[in-house]
C-alpha cells in the first residue's frame, strides 16, 4: 500500500509495511565523478520512493570473482537472489519509520564493504524492527572504490582538497538527515550514526574531524567491528602518497590522461584497478579515506587522542577480521571513551568452519534472521531481539539497559553474548589469537 509525506524537500509517495512505513531511493544529494557532492534541497512533482535507488558504480558490477572463497561466501550470506543497479549517480538513502506519528530517535547506518563494495539495500538491511521499538532508521549510499577515494592535483587545484569524497558522501548525508528528518517524525536532537566494518571506520574517521566536532550531525555512535585505530601500516595516507597509485590506474585503464580517465565508462575505470591488483598488493590501503588536511588533518593515530565527546557502543564478533587486533583496538578505545562494548561470541549455524564470522552480527542487530539461509533458531531470535531492544534504548537515551535484560556497565569489560548466556566478562584471548592465525 502506498503512502504519501508532504516534506520541505517536496512530496514523496513510499510503501507502508505491516511493521513500517518506508521511504526508499530518496536522494540526499548529487556529484559527478569527481566531484564534491551537493545537497538536494527540493525536487519537483511528487518523488517515487517505493523502491531502492542505485548503489554506487563498484567491481561487482562487472568483476564479481565468485571464484574466490571469500567472496562467494559474502556473496551467499549477503547478496544471493538480489539484483543492484548500479550507477555512479547513486546518493541516496532509505528511511524506515513508526507507523504513528511522533517524534522518534533516528539511527543513521552507514555499510561496510573495505570501502570498495556493498550498499544500503542488502539483504541483512531493514528498519521494521526498530520502528516497532520507536526508531526511525535510515540507511546510505556513498561513492566507494575508485570513485569515492581517487587522488588527483588537478582535483585539489579545483577545490583546494583531494580524495575522500567517499567520507564526505557520508557527512553530507548526516547533515541532510539532521535537517530533514523532523518532516519524517525524527528528532533532529537524537541521532545516532551506525556503521559496521568500514562503515565503522568511517564513524571512527568523522568523530576525530574538526569539521564534525565544530557542528556534530549526531549524538551517539555505535560501531561494529571497527572502533580505534588500526597499526600504522593500515592507517589513512597522505593525499600525495596515493597519487602515483592512482595514475598508475589511469595507465592500466587505457586512458591517455586524466581528462580521459573523467569521461571514461565505469567498467573501463574498474578495469585499470583490477589490472593495478595483479601488480600491487596495497589496494586496500589505497582504497580508502586518506589525510586530506580538511576534514582528517592529522594521521588518525595522533588525532584518535582527542575524538567527538559522544556517547560509545562498539563491539566485535569471536571471529572477525583480525579478530586479537579488532579486539586491541576496541577495549584500548572503550576503556578511553567510557564507552559500552560488546563482545559477539554466538557463532553461525550451518557453518562448521566461520564462528561469529566478520559480519556475522548483523543480521541479529537487524532482525532479520528469517532472510537467511541459515538454520537460525528461536534462541537465536531471542538473543537478536536482545541486541536490538540494547540498541534501540541506546539511541533513545544513550543507556542501552533496559528491564530484563542483563546490565550492560559502561568502560568496565564488554558484555558478552554468547548462547550460554550473556553477561559481563573478559572475553577468551586465547580463542581470539587462535582465531586470527589459525
Amino acid at each position: 500500500m502506498d503512502c504519501y509525506l508532504e516534506t520541505g524537500c517536496g512530496k514523496l509517495r513510499g510503501n507502508i509495511r505491516e511493521d513500517c512505513k518506508e521511504y526508499l531511493g530518496i536522494r540526499y544529494a548529487k556529484a559527478e565523478r569527481f566531484e564534491y557532492a551537493k545537497p538536494v534541497e527540493h525536487w519537483d512533482g511528487t518523488l517515487d520512493a517505493t523502491a531502492f535507488g542505485p548503489v554506487c558504480m563498484q567491481y561487482r558490477a562487472f568483476f564479481p570473482h565468485l571464484d574466490v572463497p571469500e567472496r562467494l561466501f559474502y556473496y551467499r550470506e549477503f547478496r544471493e537472489g538480489q539484483e543492484f543497479e548500479y550507477s555512479e549517480d547513486c546518493l541516496n538513502l532509505n528511511i524506515y519509520t513508526p507507523l504513528t506519528p511522533g517524534t522518534y530517535p533516528v539511527i543513521v547506518y552507514i555499510h561496510g564493504g573495505g570501502f570498495n563494495s556493498m550498499a544500503n539495500s542488502e539483504g541483512y538491511l531493514d528498519g521494521a524492527g526498530y520502528a516497532k521499538r520507536g526508531v526511525i532508521l535510515v540507511t546510505i549510499n556513498y561513492r566507494v572504490g575508485v570513485f569515492g577515494y581517487f587522488t588527483h592535483e588537478k582535483i585539489y587545484e579545483k577545490y583546494g582538497r583531494d580524495g575522500n569524497f567517499g567520507l564526505d558522501d557520508q557527512l553530507t548525508a548526516l547533515r541532510w538527515v539532521r535537517e530533514h528528518i523532523a518532516d519524517f517524525g525524527g528528532d533532529p536532537k537524537r541521532i545516532t550514526v551506525m556503521g559496521q566494518s568500514a562503515g565503522a571506520l568511517s564513524i571512527q574517521y568523522l568523530c576525530l574531524s574538526d569539521k564534525v566536532k565544530k557542528d556534530p550531525p549526531f549524538q551517539r555512535a555505535v560501531m561494529m567491528s571497527g572502533a580505534g585505530a588500526f597499526p600504522k601500516f593500515a592507517l589513512p595516507k597522505q593525499y600525495t602518497a596515493t597519487r602515483e597509485y592512482w595514475k598508475k590506474v589511469i595507465e592500466l585503464s587505457g586512458a591517455k590522461d586524466y581528462e580521459s580517465f573523467l569521461k571514461a565508462d565505469g567498467r573501463t575505470v574498474l578495469a585499470g584497478v583490477e589490472e593495478i591488483k595483479k601488480l600491487r598488493r596495497d589496494s586496500q590501503t589505497v582504497t580508502q579515506p586518506v589525510v586530506d588536511g580538511y576534514l582528517l588533518t592529522d594521521s588518525v593515530d595522533r588525532l584518535i587522542k582527542d575524538p567527538l565527546p559522544a556517547d560509545y557502543l562498539i563491539g566485535y564478533t569471536n571471529n572477525d577480521m583480525f579478530t586479537a587486533v579488532l579486539a586491541r583496538m576496541a577495549h584500548k578505545y572503550a576503556r578511553k571513551n567510557h564507552a559500552y562494548l560488546y563482545y559477539f561470541d554466538v557463532d553461525a549455524p550451518g557453518d562448521d568452519h566461520k564462528q561469529a564470522f566478520h559480519s556475522a552480527d548483523l543480521r541479529y542487530v537487524f532482525g532479520t534472521l528469517d532472510k537467511s539461509f541459515r538454520p537460525y533458531g528461536e534462541q537465536d531470535v531471542r538473543i537478536s531481539e536482545m541486541m536490538m531492544d540494547y540498541i534501540a534504548s541506546f539511541t533513545k537515551t544513550g543507556d542501552p539497559n533496559g528491564e530484563g535484560r542483563p546490565v550492560w556497565e559502561r568502560g568496565k569489560g564488554a558484555l558478552v553474548i554468547s548462547k550460554n548466556g550473556t553477561k559481563m566478562g573478559k572475553p577468551d584471548v586465547w580463542k581470539l589469537i587462535r582465531n586470527t592465525f589459525s
